[in-house]
């Protein structure tokens, strides 16, 4: 598993995040940015959004199965948020 930050990508915006995901072959992108949907159009982008709606671990950990569904549900310029 890719990390941004392992990638140098920490600092990216997420236009360019999104932009330089989907050249290196990224199909979903999961993300605790809340705001994306409206700061993003994702009309004709070849990627989908997981958005978690927390960012504690500890909540978050304890709805993987619903992740990796969303992960594998998701399709190009949809956002999937998954409430947590």
């Amino acid at each position: 598993m890719d990390r941004s930050a392992e990638k140098g990508w920490e600092l990216l915006k997420n236009g360019e995040l999104i932009r330089r995901a989907e050249e290196e072959g990224y199909e979903v992108i999961v993300t605790t940015d809340q705001n994306l949907r409206y700061q993003q159009n994702l009309t004709g982008r070849s990627l989908g959004i997981v958005v978690l709606m927390a960012t504690a671990w500890p909540r978050v950990q304890h709805r993987t199965r619903e992740i990796r569904a969303a992960i594998g549900e998701a399709r190009p310029g949809q956002i999937l948020e998954i409430p947590i």
